[in-house]
């Protein structure tokens, strides 16, 4: 049955875009869609794929929208500006008072819009926190905690965590860093754990892996997707280097952003003969390549607990792979390492430790720890996620003051 309101999803990554972060958005809003009117606010031209039209499908709009590459960061952040101006005008044309919006933290700017227009207009609004800002901007060191900026952004934060009704976070640690902005409560805090893309199974390391083939080392260390700036490229090439004369071990490394853009430069100048990259996999070669691969790497910066969850580490997971997680011991990732007996959790910088943990993994027992992955994995299901966030859409459809009456 179709609530009397409508849900608007606005995100600037939605299919055709390729990015997780357009595939969970496009997820959800299609599972919101079986039960309600949905309408889509994308920032990503192109043609839809056909699983995302048709009956019962999200009506998707599309907000002009220019993107710059992560390195042109003034390019960048006026294209971002401008679209977070064009749909906070779209949202003020399509919300109505018994609607809710759905958004999420990319670019940072959107939040704020989202709030804004849904306070205007007497809608509810609930924000997916994947990365908290300016929290990750500081971490990555392009911000200084006392800075002008930074004040004024926690500032802001303030009024927009007042002004939304719900905010749902992807990693236990999240909570802690939430609740030190006032106006944040603990009632509207939601936790929704991202989920694994691919079906959970042990995937057999084969020779015959196209990944495979040119590399003759019996283990295999893997790093895949974007390295942005809460990540650390540096310590997974100096680990390599550590290891270069272990002939049986070798780093495997396809993905993009500034960080294999400095793993490339790096590998320019020292030319390490245990390291190869691959170009940017495409979702139909996923699965081969996260099964090539004897070991995954996750490389963050210091500081990372709390500001941003690896979406990518759910289909390692799902392949029945370890990983080494470089973060701290209480984040989201790390957590599920430990409390599941995954991998290793190394302290971010120590490129030393790095090494260790990898030849560890190297005379470790590939098959239990296959299991516990695959196991794990299975917790973090698609089904259970989607959900959750129907009921939380359903419950502030109802409840036009959420926040107050939980």
């Amino acid at each position: 049955m179709q609530s009397q309101g409508k849900i608007v999803v606005a995100s600037q990554h939605y299919p055709p875009d390729p990015s997780t972060t357009a595939a969970i958005m496009a997820e959800i809003a299609c599972r919101l869609a079986e039960n309600h009117e949905v309408v889509v606010l994308s920032g990503s031209p192109g043609a839809l794929p056909d699983s995302q039209t048709g009956p019962g499908r999200p009506r998707v709009v599309a907000i002009k929208n220019r993107m710059a590459g992560k390195a042109a960061l003034v390019r960048r952040g006026v294209s971002e500006l401008l679209f977070v101006a064009r749909t906070f005008f779209a949202l003020m044309r399509e919300l109505r008072r018994a609607d809710v919006v759905l958004t999420v933290t990319a670019p940072f700017m959107l939040p704020y819009a989202v709030a804004a227009a849904a306070r205007l207009k007497g809608a509810r609004s609930a924000l997916i926190m994947h990365d908290l800002f300016p929290d990750v901007l500081v971490m990555a060191g392009l911000l200084k905690p006392g800075s002008i900026v930074t004040r004024a952004m926690r500032a802001a934060n303030s009024l927009m965590f007042r002004a939304l009704n719900a905010v749902i976070t992807i990693g236990r640690d999240a909570e802690g860093p939430l609740l030190s902005y006032s106006g944040m409560t603990r009632n509207k805090i939601r936790f929704i754990p991202n989920w694994a893309t691919l079906v959970p199974a042990p995937r057999p390391l084969t020779s015959d892996n196209p990944f495979r083939r040119a590399l003759s080392a019996r283990f295999v260390v893997g790093l895949s997707g974007n390295l942005g700036f809460t990540h650390d490229p540096e310590i997974v090439f100096e680990a390599a280097r550590l290891l270069k004369d272990e002939a049986d071990i070798h780093f495997l490394l396809s993905g993009w952003g500034i960080g294999f853009e400095r793993l490339k430069q790096l590998q320019a100048a020292a030319n390490l003969s245990n390291v190869s990259f691959v170009a940017r996999v495409e979702d139909a070669e996923l699965e081969a390549f996260l099964a090539s691969a004897n070991l995954w790497i996750i490389p963050y910066r210091k500081d990372v607990a709390g500001v941003s969850v690896p979406s990518r580490f759910y289909n390692l997971l799902a392949v029945g792979r370890p990983v080494v997680l470089v973060s701290e011991p209480e984040a989201e990732a790390a957590l599920t390492v430990v409390e599941n007996g995954l991998g290793w959790v190394v302290t971010p910088g120590r490129a030393d430790r790095l090494a260790e943990a990898i030849r560890a993994a190297s005379r470790a027992d590939a098959a239990a720890m296959a299991e516990r992955a695959v196991k794990a994995a299975s917790r973090f299901d698609r089904t259970v996620a989607m959900n959750a966030y129907a009921g939380l859409i359903d419950e502030l459809l109802r409840n036009p003051e959420l926040a107050e009456q939980r």
